[in-house]
């Protein structure tokens, strides 16, 4: 026993196990999981799962730390995501509802210590029907309360041993299968508790695969025999019978054939310790290993039956299957015992077939489908689950009616290989919805960093574009600064990796530095020992070249070329899209900039400072202006929004800037230059309202006269710093009727006051009413502290900046009177 718990690395697995065995018996569920934290901070690894196998998890073994994913979002949160149904999945996190379209709902909670380190998240998933309302309250405390104590173990363990709380990418996850009952005697052991030897008969030895002559009875030698995410299941069997007396029947996977092998069977383990007569007790564990393919009289009987049934692990390998069921699926029990049926029979290879196991496991509900063997063979599969597997029943069945749902085989001249897995087709989905989202190259460049290397191990990333026929770096992420630095200005014919792959459209993957020297005699190969190097052509023409590095060899599976192949094409793709949107911005800013005063005039006793900030949500440049007009007398301030973004909101917005310093320059007095815009734009037949404010303000006078046509009232600050808005006579939108008229309103402005025009964009948000905005405002402007009217303009911008999305333009005119204590 103290060799098998011996070591951090083997506590932490004992630790984990309980936990996700605890979170689900706790609760309602079926299943669970616990993330955790990898050594690259963006990503999250799964670490132990209990019922569900990590193959039904499709592409969530690694997940981006921002990924739209219940589990990811109550890591980076740190709060609880509950999800009672299949219905709010979908309406709250579309994007995993569309790769896991099962009626399930699940419960994410943070694993966190008692001093607030967070180390990942644990979820369980429960079958649920619509309209379920879930977990109560009191199983959502158990969930976390499993989660605290996991935390605090985790760090105390680290504390004392030292092992890393980080999960590596490439360790298999710990797997605690669920319970089930019992099959056939078929070994026997005994197991000295005290010395740690293990002595067992000859049929034991056999379904653990070991020589009876050469097994040295340690139970590390056995645990060898053992897929590795099982390990700590059996170490938990001793713990057991220690702690309890006996061992529960639990289901372990033995691996077959050589040393080398993939292919497993299930057993089951049951033990005891003697009773207390008997002189082992309490230092022995008696007990079996049971192999479920073994028969007896329960499958004797099934073994009488026409119809055919077969069992299948949670992962869809068969376990067992009878005669009648290897009739009509035409195979032998050799081909498809240990193999998903998918796999090995042409005929059930369509992808609907696998969903409907999925389906199945996940939501714990009955289904069935009707397929057709060639030639001409319907059969009709139904699949009963459990959480510990599914068992299948099949049957012959005659054609069904027109129209009604069947699996179809696939024709004739398909490729006998398998197809797309639901897991790699999760890669896909999950960074063609996030590039939907990303506008910017840049942004593409961080969906890429962001979603690709958690998604497949890597640790370093850079994307070269073509500029001039030569390769310049576009974006890079990783710890090497200097990964494929001789790569930059590279002409498109040099015969280097990152120009060949482009060149001939075909990716490369290198798994070794020696590799990489055999193929590229000469190149650096620096501190990376793999490197997949991904071609983006969009329409046939090449962009770039994307380029994943890895610090330790990796091996590229069939599935994971084929998957980067895939994105290779979404970057490209999304990256020529966003270079068009890059340029066409450029102009359209540049434009815009144009349109606005290139500086403000200087006028004494009076200082004024704008700001504008442009939509993100579109290319399309806007029609909020501002203006500061000098007078003989003093000054005008001029702000205005044209409605729509657009070229002729812009071109509007340019004639009305300029209407208003024609009607200002002939004299006119601030109604009256009011109503002479109106007109303009009415007479301009651009069907286009807008909005304007104005204020008159002469200098050496602690007086102004305002105008505001249905524009937001502008904001004073007076020297006690008390803030409010202007209380004017709001007058029609420009652009509605020819005769309006506006009537101007006059306001004390003390020496020493702030005035702020803006426009909508600062203040008003979706399903949020103006006034809220305006008066948020308002309080910013009362409690800003700053130096100068600088400071205080972008003090009041600061959250509109740091936001990623605006879905208006803004401009912010700032107006100080007389002299005070700030300056520009």
């Amino acid at each position: 026993m103290r060799g098998l718990t011996a070591g951090g690395a083997a506590e932490r697995e004992d630790v984990l196990a309980a936990a996700v065995v605890e979170a689900v018996e706790g609760t309602s569920a079926y299943a669970g999981s616990v993330f955790l934290r990898s050594r690259d901070p963006r990503s999250i690894v799964l670490a132990a799962t209990c019922g569900v196998p990590p193959s039904l998890l499709g592409g969530w073994r690694l997940i981006a730390a921002g990924s739209p994913i219940p589990v990811a979002v109550a890591y980076t949160s740190g709060r609880t995501v509950h999800l009672a149904s299949a219905e709010e999945t979908m309406r709250f996190y579309p994007q995993l509802a569309v790769a896991l379209p099962y009626a399930f709902g699940s419960c994410s909670v943070p694993v966190r210590a008692s001093d607030g380190a967070l180390f990942g998240a644990l979820a369980i998933v429960w079958p649920a029907a619509p309209g379920s309302e879930g977990l109560s309250k009191a199983q959502r405390r158990h969930l976390r309360s499993v989660a605290g104590r996991l935390g605090d173990a985790l760090a105390e363990l680290h504390a004392r041993t030292g092992v890393p709380v980080e999960w590596e990418a490439g360790t298999a996850a710990v797997e605690t299968p669920a319970h089930s009952a019992a099959a056939v005697q078929v070994g026997l052991f005994d197991w000295d508790l005290g010395s740690g030897i293990l002595s067992a008969d000859d049929t034991f030895c056999a379904v653990f695969g070991l020589d009876p002559g050469a097994f040295d009875g340690r139970p590390e030698t056995l645990a060898t025999r053992l897929h590795p995410g099982d390990r700590a299941a059996f170490r938990a069997c001793a713990r057991e019978a220690v702690g309890q007396g006996r061992i529960a029947a639990r289901r372990l996977r033995v691996r077959e054939g050589g040393d080398g092998g993939e292919r497993h069977r299930t057993v089951q383990l049951w033990g005891r310790v003697p009773e207390a007569d008997d002189a082992r007790a309490r230092t022995h564990l008696v007990g079996a290993v049971l192999d479920a393919r073994a028969g007896g009289a329960a499958v004797a009987a099934v073994e009488r039956l026409p119809d055919g049934l077969f069992s299948l692990a949670p992962d869809g390998r068969v376990t067992y299957v009878n005669r009648g069921a290897l009739h009509l699926l035409d195979i032998s029990a050799d081909e498809v015992l240990g193999q998903c049926l998918w796999d090995v029979l042409p005929w059930l290879s369509d992808p609907s077939v696998e969903y409907r196991h999925r389906s199945a496991m996940i939501s714990q509900a009955l289904s069935s489908f009707l397929v057709s063997r060639p030639p001409d063979q319907w059969l009709a599969f139904s699949l009963h689950p459990q959480p510990d597997g599914v068992t299948c029943r099949v049957t012959p069945t005659t054609r069904p009616p027109s129209g009604e749902a069947a699996c179809a085989p696939p024709p004739a001249s398909a490729p006998a290989t398998a197809p797309a897995r639901l897991g790699a087709m999760y890669h896909v989905l999950q960074l063609s919805c996030a590039l939907t989202e990303a506008v910017t190259t840049r942004q593409v460049c961080e969906v890429v960093s962001d979603q690709l290397l958690p998604a497949f191990g890597g640790q370093q990333m850079a994307i070269y574009v073509v500029r001039n026929k030569a390769m310049r770096l576009l974006h890079h992420t990783g710890h090497h600064e200097t990964f494929l630095d001789w790569l930059q200005g590279v002409p498109l014919h040099a015969r280097l990796p990152g120009t060949e792959t482009l060149t001939s459209g075909a990716p490369l993957f290198i798994e070794s530095q020696k590799d990489l020297v055999r193929g590229y005699p000469g190149i650096p190969t620096g501190q990376v020992s793999s490197w997949a190097y991904l071609p983006l052509l969009a329409s046939g023409r090449p962009v770039g070249t994307c380029v994943l590095g890895f610090d330790a060899p990796h091996h590229f599976t069939e599935k994971d070329r084929g998957v980067l192949t895939a994105l290779a094409g979404l970057i490209a793709q999304a990256l020529e899209r966003a270079r068009l949107y890059d340029s066409e911005f450029a102009v359209a800013h540049g434009l815009q900039q144009a349109l606005l005063p290139h500086r403000l005039p200087k006028v004494p006793g009076i200082r004024t400072v704008a700001r504008y900030l442009p939509a993100t949500s579109g290319m399309d440049i806007g029609g909020d202006w501002y203006d500061v007009i000098p007078t003989d007398s003093g000054v005008c301030l001029v702000i205005g929004d044209v409605e729509g973004h657009s070229i002729a909101a812009a071109a509007t917005m340019a004639q009305l800037r300029s209407a208003v310093r024609a009607f200002v320059a002939a004299g006119h007095a601030p109604g009256d230059v009011m109503s002479g815009v109106n007109r303009t734009l009415i007479d301009l037949d651009s069907d286009l309202l807008a909005s304007c404010c104005y204020v008159h303000l002469e200098t050496g006078r602690d007086h102004a006269d305002a105008v505001t046509a249905g524009h937001p009232a502008p904001l004073l600050r007076l020297p006690d710093g008390t803030t409010n808005a202007l209380d004017l006579d709001v007058g029609t939108l420009l652009g509605v009727d020819h005769s309006s008229t506006y009537v101007p309103t006059g306001i004390a402005l003390p020496v020493g006051s702030v005035l702020a025009l803006y426009t909508d964009g600062l203040v008003e948000k979706p399903g949020t009413d103006i006034g809220t905005g305006i008066d948020r405002l308002r309080v910013s402007l009362a409690h800003a502290r700053a130096d100068s009217l600088d400071e205080l303009a972008d003090r009041l911008l600061h959250h509109a900046r740091g936001s990623s999305y605006r879905a208006d333009d803004i401009a912010l005119l700032l107006t100080e009177h007389g002299p005070a204590p700030m300056a520009t």
